[in-house]
C-alpha cells in the first residue's frame, strides 16, 4: 500500500507539470466552453436544459476525456521505449501497482478538472442546480471515465511514440465530435446520430446530460460503457503481457 500512495503521488506531480494535460484536459475545455457558450447565448435550450449548464457537462467530459486518452498513453508510451518499464522490473515494485497507479493519479486529476469546471459554471456563468444534481453528475464523470482511462493504456502499448500521439489525438477529438460533445448530436446527420449510439464518448455524456434533467443515465447506455471498459482492460492487459514476454 505505501509504494502505491508513493508512486500515485509521484504519477501525479509529473502529470500536473506536464504542459499537455494542463492544455488538453483544463486550459482548452475552459476555452471552448466560453466561446460556444458565448457564440450561442447562455439562455439557449437544449432537450429542456439551459445550454450553459449542458455545455459545461459537455465539456467537462471533454477536458476528462482528454486527460485520459493524451496523458496516460503519451507517458506510458515514453517510458517504455526510455526503458523505465524495464528497470522497474528488477526493483520490488510490481507490475500491478506501476499501471494501477497511473489509472488512480489521472482519476484524481480528473477530480480536479471536475471541480475546476463546476466552480466556473457555478460563478462565473451562474449555473444554479441542487446540490444532488451537481453531486451525481460529478460521480458520473469521475467513474465514467475508466473506460477512456483503460484506453489510454491500450494506445501507450504501441510500440512508436510518434504514431501514439497521432492516434491519441486523432481518437480524442474524432470521439468527441461523435460524441455529441461539441455540438448536440440531434444537430448531426443521420449516419453519425445513428453511429453515436455505439460510442463510448456519447454514452458518457448522455449519462451526463440525463442526470441533468432529473433522469438516471440509461440502462444501455451504462451497459455499453461498461463493455468498453472491459474490453480495452483485458486487451491492454493482454498486450502489455506479450510484450514483456518477449
Amino acid at each position: 500500500m505505501r509504494s502505491l500512495l508513493a508512486q500515485c503521488k509521484a504519477e501525479s506531480l509529473r502529470t500536473v507539470r506536464n504542459r499537455r494535460f494542463l492544455f488538453g484536459a483544463v486550459l482548452l475545455p475552459i476555452v471552448f466552453y466560453f466561446i460556444f457558450t458565448g457564440v450561442y447565448g447562455d439562455e439557449m435550450q437544449v432537450g429542456g436544459m439551459e445550454w450553459k449548464a449542458y455545455y459545461l457537462m459537455s465539456m467537462t467530459i471533454f477536458g476528462v476525456i482528454g486527460g485520459g486518452l493524451n496523458t496516460i498513453s503519451i507517458r506510458f508510451a515514453q517510458e517504455r521505449t526510455q526503458g523505465w518499464t524495464r528497470l522497474l522490473r528488477i526493483t520490488p515494485l510490481p507490475d500491478g501497482v506501476y499501471i494501477f497507479s497511473k489509472i488512480a493519479a489521472q482519476s484524481i486529476l480528473n477530480l480536479g478538472t471536475i471541480l475546476l469546471m463546476f466552480l466556473i459554471g457555478a460563478l462565473v456563468k451562474g449555473i444554479h442546480l441542487p446540490w444532488t444534481e451537481w453531486l451525481f453528475c460529478g460521480l458520473w464523470i469521475w467513474l465514467g471515465a475508466v473506460p477512456f482511462l483503460a484506453l489510454g493504456t491500450l494506445i501507450g502499448t504501441i510500440k512508436s511514440l510518434e504514431l501514439v500521439q497521432v492516434v491519441a489525438q486523432i481518437l480524442f477529438m474524432g470521439m468527441s465530435v461523435l460524441g455529441g460533445l461539441w455540438i448536440p448530436v440531434e444537430a448531426m446527420p443521420k449516419l453519425m446520430q445513428r453511429l453515436a449510439l455505439w460510442s463510448p464518448s456519447y454514452r458518457f455524456g448522455q449519462g451526463a446530460w440525463s442526470l441533468l434533467s432529473g433522469t438516471a443515465p440509461s440502462l444501455a447506455g451504462t451497459l455499453i460503457l461498461a463493455a468498453y471498459a472491459a474490453a480495452f482492460m483485458v486487451l491492454s492487459s493482454y498486450i502489455i503481457k506479450r510484450q514483456e514476454a518477449i
